[in-house]
């Protein structure tokens, strides 16, 4: 399951494929499940109070097309922070079309003095612009990195792939629905859209839902320092823009204390999650973040390592199995 959400297409806007994927598999383990208006994939189980909200959003970076020049060049904008680095040379795809990023320079076979910006790099397929035309290439086409499919590394502990930001949450909301399936309290799995472009999808779904509290499964940078891989899931106390929630925070703390689970404790000055969208849904949302710390994310391919998926999973389930009602910060 976790290999085919990774090699699953689902830029921001565009998440239809990872959605048609996720309700197949999960509607086994719960009570109902519906779509809605904006795209979030929203799966309930019914029970007692409290009304616990687990989420996971199912979009990903990628690119899309600005500008296709007479020649064929496809100029093209980002969709969600990707760094120019790691677009150089890379290979993509137009729905069946293929094609890679390069530079003036590079196609000419010319030495780069130094890194091109975004304006400078397009897309070459081979095609003029009529010809890409005639195969449906727009402005507004999707564009994907290329898919190598899901690896192994060296170790088979560490695992290859696009998108992993945050499909591997979405893997653990299925592995928590599949074990929680008998738990007497109320659960929403949230699998959400947009997250990329400005957490829309949870800040939508939470206003609907009214949860007691909620936790965000997403993953976080591997700095090798205070963030590493295999050293179990990251607990956020403060990203750039939300504190976590301290209550919630404790609970898992004294949870992987008492259970020998590894944990990391995160304090970040950049980025955020859908938890900032979440906790702050009409009159508050008690919100907290678990992360699995990756190597290269918003690239083509990025790492991370099974241990820290499986302990995530562990951790949350452990707490769900007897969920404590009230959360005060």
């Amino acid at each position: 399951m976790l290999e085919k959400l990774i090699n699953s297409d689902g830029i921001s806007g565009n998440e239809e494929a990872v959605r048609k994927l996720i309700q197949k598999e999960i509607k086994k383990y719960v009570d109902s499940v519906k779509v809605d208006k904006l795209g979030n994939l929203i799966a309930h189980k019914k029970g007692t109070k409290p009304t616990v909200m687990l989420a996971a959003h199912m979009d990903e970076v990628g690119l899309m097309v600005r500008e296709i020049e007479k020649d064929g060049k496809i100029r093209f904008s980002t969709v969600g922070g990707i760094d120019e680095a790691a677009l150089i040379c890379r290979r993509v795809t137009l729905g069946k079309i293929k094609g890679v990023i390069v530079t003036k320079e590079l196609s000419r076979g010319e030495g780069m003095k130094e890194l091109p910006s975004m304006e400078e790099l397009y897309i070459e397929t081979g095609l003029t612009k009529k010809e890409l035309r005639k195969k449906g290439i727009k402005v507004g086409t999707y564009v994907s990195f290329y898919n190598c499919g899901h690896t192994t590394m060296g170790s088979k502990k560490i695992i290859a792939g696009k998108g992993l930001d945050d499909r591997l949450g979405c893997f653990v909301l299925i592995e928590l629905a599949k074990r929680l399936r008998k738990a007497k309290e109320e659960i929403y799995y949230v699998f959400t859209v947009q997250e990329e472009m400005g957490m829309y999808g949870a800040k939508i779904s939470a206003y609907d839902i009214e949860p007691d509290w909620a936790i965000v499964i997403d993953v976080t940078d591997a700095d090798e320092k205070s963030r590493k891989m295999g050293h179990g899931p990251c607990i956020t106390i403060m990203d750039s823009e939300m504190i976590g929630n301290r209550c919630i925070n404790e609970w898992l703390e004294a949870i992987a204390k008492r259970k020998r689970i590894k944990v990391q404790l995160e304090v970040s000055d950049s980025g955020t999650t859908d938890a900032l969208s979440i906790s702050l849904s009409k009159g508050g949302v008690p919100t907290a973040v678990i992360g699995m710390a990756i190597k290269s994310m918003h690239t083509p391919v990025s790492l991370a390592h099974m241990d820290d998926i499986t302990s995530s999973i562990r951790l949350i389930e452990l707490l769900l199995k007897k969920p404590p009602k009230i959360c005060i910060t």
